[in-house]
């Protein structure tokens, strides 16, 4: 089963919207076929892993990351392949999220005389498919928090840090709070993201590309998202002259503005959101990005878009990279809201990249029934 995770991952940017799986089929102790499955191709990894095996598949035990489909949708049912295979056993690490699918495929394959085992790497499994769960089951994103903070809570550092002997504007490694191990890392979770969401100080102060650079390969543009009530998105930011087709800006302003022409005539898309309370309504951003098969979002802001997804519980899970620094100044805090409660962490872990400690936890479960 580990070697099928290992296999799913190598789907990872290259599946959305379908979840990631791998498939490993093993006769007398030897691996007679594998794969994993990419939305290009169209087989799922039951499919790849049962051509691969041939007529070796007879009397094997397939080992899968997701319980096999029993239903139609782009290719035919998993369940129905694996059957006329001659598959003796089936280990699934879990259950389909899927409302469609749920345990059906598992009781199809018991109803043929196969013998069925779950929970194997349940957990790893989960997290591989977390986003996908979440989509699939209420259409919208999930969503994971990405902070770099100082030991002292700030997103940043002062300035006489950042540029230690420097004239103010020529960036250095300095104006960096994390290593390049953790940056590498950010990278990683940019490619298995399907679109970036950040607010418009970010942009202001910043001037970010907001890209995927780790040159791993991906079927579709990581989609960059910019939540700017007013629209003061600079026509020269480097997210705009950069943008091709994958540039999103939510606005509260009027679609007919000059300044939406210009955005627009740049090549970003803008569109105009609901409001609440004067600010624009994070979750009709997530039901149209939803709508638009945005199954995984991570959310690199400042303060106040942080506070504002915090406080309107649309966040899943925290990811905080810790570096052994202190800011000093209470300039630029993790959050900003007012009287912000939130659930109690769960599923904890601790990471280790270079000198940072990065703490993972979870305020949502998307799998709780």
């Amino acid at each position: 089963m580990q070697h099928a995770l290992a296999l799913a991952r190598k789907g990872i940017g290259l599946v959305s919207p379908n979840p990631v799986v791998g498939c490993v089929i093993v006769r007398e102790g030897q691996i007679v076929g594998e794969g994993f499955h990419q939305y290009d191709w169209r087989d799922h990894a039951e499919i790849v892993a049962l051509k691969s095996a041939g007529d070796k598949a007879r009397g094997a035990t397939l080992y899968v990351t997701l319980e096999p489909c029993n239903h139609t949708g782009r290719t035919g049912p998993c369940t129905e392949a694996i059957i006329a295979a001659g598959v003796q056993r089936v280990v699934a690490a879990m259950e389909d999220p899927n409302p469609v699918n749920s345990s059906q495929g598992l009781e199809r394959l018991r109803a043929a005389g196969i013998e069925v085992f779950t929970g194997v790497c349940e957990d790893e499994a989960r997290r591989l498919n977390e986003a996908f769960a979440c989509w699939i089951r209420t259409k919208k994103p999930f969503v994971t928090l990405k902070s770099a903070l100082t030991l002292d809570g700030q997103l940043a550092l002062s300035q006489s840090q950042k540029n230690p002997g420097k004239s103010p504007g020529k960036r250095t490694n300095d104006a960096w709070i994390t290593s390049e191990e953790s940056r590498a890392e950010v990278q990683r979770m940019r490619h298995a993201s399907d679109a970036l969401l950040t607010g418009i100080g970010t942009i202001l102060a910043d001037d970010p590309l907001l890209s995927d650079r780790s040159g791993l390969p991906r079927r579709k543009p990581l989609l960059r998202v910019v939540v700017d009530s007013t629209l003061r998105l600079p026509p020269k930011s480097r997210v705009v002259k950069t943008s091709d087709d994958d540039l999103l800006v939510f606005t509260c302003a009027s679609l007919d503005s000059a300044k939406a022409r210009k955005l627009q005539d740049a090549g970003a898309e803008v569109i105009r959101s609901k409001m609440k309370n004067g600010r624009i309504e994070l979750t009709s951003v997530l039901a149209e990005l939803g709508r638009r098969e945005i199954l995984n979002v991570l959310l690199e802001a400042g303060p106040t878009l942080n506070g504002a997804a915090l406080a309107a519980g649309i966040v899943h899970k925290l990811f905080l990279l810790y570096a052994p620094k202190i800011a000093g100044e209470n300039r630029v805090p993790f959050a900003l809201a007012q009287k912000l409660s939130l659930p109690p962490l769960h599923n904890i872990r601790t990471h280790q990249f270079g000198p940072d400690i990065a703490i993972e936890a979870y305020l949502r479960d998307v799998y709780k029934k």
